[in-house]
């Protein structure tokens, strides 16, 4: 696990009308503040990342189709500076998953025809208060996003 990063199970509840996926409420202890909602969809193989955010945290939940989330910490002075971490998301791991600030982070579709992302982030996104970079330049973040056989 990467210093800061929180996996939480969340709820989901089935019945013969669909299914209701709880994602975050206002009580829960892993709850920090509003900022605000969005959606992103992402077709299968392709790839959002990296991007880092200096203030905000983010919560990241996939409803729908399957993702791989990979978080990549380098901030200085951390415990777990250098270390990569993967996450597989969707109803099967049906997670949130809070990403602290100045952690580097992207993921993956890995469902067609495209997989559904929620996050719930603490500030209102502000593109001068980021970072992105090609997430196959390695130079900084050495990691391979194709598909391992193991």
């Amino acid at each position: 696990m990467i210093d800061g990063v929180r996996v939480i199970p969340l709820r989901r509840i089935p019945d013969e009308r669909g299914t209701i996926f709880h994602m975050m409420r206002s009580t829960d202890p892993h709850f920090e503040r509003f900022g605000e909602i969005y959606f992103s969809t992402i077709y299968k193989d392709a790839i959002k990342g990296w991007h880092l955010h200096r203030e905000m945290t983010l919560n990241y939940a996939c409803m729908s189709g399957r993702i791989k989330l990979v978080i990549y910490d380098d901030r200085p002075g951390s415990v777990t500076r250098g270390e990569l971490m993967e996450i597989f998301l969707g109803p099967d791991n049906y997670s949130l998953v809070a990403i602290p600030p100045d952690v580097w982070n992207g993921f993956k579709g890995m469902s067609e025809p495209a997989a559904i992302v929620a996050n719930c982030c603490t500030h209102a996104h502000d593109p001068s208060r980021s970072s992105r970079m090609d997430p196959h330049d390695t130079s900084i973040i050495p990691y391979d996003w194709g598909v391992r056989h193991q």
